[in-house]
């Protein structure tokens, strides 16, 4: 009995290790933040009917070890191949074992084992093998607690950064431009980076560096002497976060882009979405705003009276900055008088006309003379992986929209899509949007619908959304040919088979890995 408690002892710790690394990596593609990984366990053992007859056994099997610790073996050997879909190392975001990850690798491990010692010493080796199973099944949990356990050290560590980035913002003195929103951040800070860039030496925070780290990094690697401004875009999952950023940022002009579900079931309600992002303009000498949000016209109402704000549009002519759509390209108006017209290159995607609008806003504000504004909005780069077109060499046209994953955005690219293939077939190959809260399945429904009246045929990737999807096809009541696949490969691989000159595919969001 002891030589087979201690073989059941030897799978469970196996099976330990095997769910350890496929937490840890969903832990890392989370940011590190504590519940999350609990969250996605859910999502994962319940993802499917296999999955969750898998999740029964192993809890069923680790009950049965109380009395018969071989059967520790049967949930060792589950939990080592389950959730069956996500991977031990990634197909795309495989762990990286940096500083941080090391440490939350010692807690996690530590947690578990010495809760093992614990059973062992005061009990039996019987015990130790009761309580080895039940780690592996909780495994998500104990990287949840050592997660919590290590914040406060992280934020010690993260002061570090902030106070460098401090001393070097004190020292170079440049006009810090601040953008936030539940969604067009990325875009509107390459837009202003552009329109003022040459006028001004400008620095823009890279890629997605929207949080702590990624601010002060940005700072302390690119901000050198003689840089007049920096443009920061400014992300949260929470309220206190972009005040956080604002105390030692201090950014004087101010852009919220938009409110919407994105994050939706981190912040609960738009309402408080709209306080946390509404932090940006505690102490800004001007505030952008798009008025096409109800909400931020609500907000410019009630911070008129103290701030300057700049109401921004891409439909009310009478806004302080509107971009309009125009039969040559794009409108732009200030304060309702035309300042130009823009004359867009034939077969270019337009612009997010709303935030090409809050980036000529901050233009101006910062001293850009409105026709050299108006010239350089002919030529606003696309941003990578956002609504980029290219022609893949069988002849069709792909709109590459995979780092977009919220409704407006997804309108946006479906309009783009239906201007592209006037005979041919058009494609919507998507995951759909995620972390919308409750909308998330009204929401998918609701572009799948739409996306009905454009399309010829759907590919839905992985299962987070398909359900929804293939409902809101169902609802438009059209002809319309779905196909399931589970990874974006294998759409990729369909396309490349099934698609050509004439045909078009937009590829709306990409989700890693870690979600089913």
């Amino acid at each position: 009995m002891t030589a087979l408690s201690a073989v059941a002892l030897g799978a469970a710790a196996i099976s330990i290790i095997c769910a350890d690394l496929r937490w840890l990596r969903v832990a890392q593609h989370e940011h590190y933040l504590p519940g999350a990984v609990a969250r996605f366990g859910w999502r994962w053992w319940t993802s499917t009917p296999f999955n969750i007859a898998l999740a029964a056994a192993a809890v069923i099997s680790a009950a049965v070890a109380t009395v018969a610790p071989a059967a520790a073996l049967a949930t060792g050997a589950i939990v080592g191949i389950g959730p069956v879909g996500l991977r031990l190392r990634g197909r795309t975001s495989r762990l990286a074992w940096t500083r941080r990850m090391s440490q939350v690798v010692f807690v996690t491990v530590g947690l578990e084992a010495l809760g093992i010692a614990l059973a062992a010493v005061f009990s039996s080796l019987s015990a130790a093998v009761l309580a080895a199973a039940w780690s592996a099944i909780a495994a998500p949990l104990f990287v949840d607690v050592a997660l919590a356990v290590l914040r406060p050290v992280e934020d010690v560590l993260a002061q570090r950064y902030v106070g460098r980035a401090s001393a070097v913002l004190a020292r170079v003195r440049p006009l810090v431009v601040g953008i936030t929103g539940s969604y067009g951040k990325t875009t509107t800070k390459t837009y202003v980076a552009h329109l003022i860039a040459g006028d001004r030496s400008v620095v823009a925070s890279p890629r997605s560096f929207n949080n702590r780290a990624g601010l002060a990094r940005t700072v302390n690697e690119h901000l050198v002497s003689g840089t007049e401004v920096l443009v920061a875009e400014m992300g949260a999952y929470g309220p206190g976060e972009i005040s956080a950023l604002c105390r030692w940022l201090q950014p004087d002009v101010v852009v919220i882009t938009s409110i919407g579900p994105a994050h939706l079931e981190r912040f609960g309600t738009l309402d408080r979405t709209l306080s946390a992002k509404a932090e940006i303009t505690s102490a800004a000498r001007v505030v952008v705003l798009n008025i096409d949000d109800e909400r931020l016209e609500g907000l410019a109402r009630r911070l008129a009276a103290t701030q300057k704000v700049v109401r921004v549009s891409a439909t009310d002519v009478s806004a302080d900055v509107a971009v309009l759509e125009h039969a040559d390209g794009l409108e732009l108006r200030l304060c309702g008088e035309t300042s130009g017209v823009v004359v867009l290159a034939r077969g270019s995607p337009s612009p997010i006309r709303s935030n090409a609008a809050c980036a000529v806003a901050v233009a101006i504000e910062i001293g850009i003379d409105p026709e050299v504004v108006v010239r350089r909005l002919s030529s606003l780069p696309s941003v990578p992986n956002r609504l980029q077109r290219y022609q893949a060499k069988a002849g069709y046209v792909v709109l590459d929209d995979t780092f977009n994953a919220n409704p407006a955005g997804a309108r946006h690219a479906l309009d783009a899509l239906a201007s592209e293939a006037s005979e041919g077939r058009r494609v919507l190959v998507t995951p759909g949007m995620v972390e919308l809260g409750k909308t998330q399945t009204a929401e998918n429904a609701a572009l799948a619908e739409r996306a009905a009246g454009v399309l010829t045929d759907l590919v839905v990737v992985g299962r987070t959304n398909r359900a929804a999807l293939v409902e809101g096809c169902r609802r438009a009541g059209r002809p319309l040919s779905v196909k399931l696949v589970g990874t974006r490969e294998e759409a990729v691989a369909w396309a490349h088979e099934q698609l050509g000159p004439g045909d078009a595919v937009l590829f709306e969001n990409d989700l890693p890995d870690h979600f089913p």
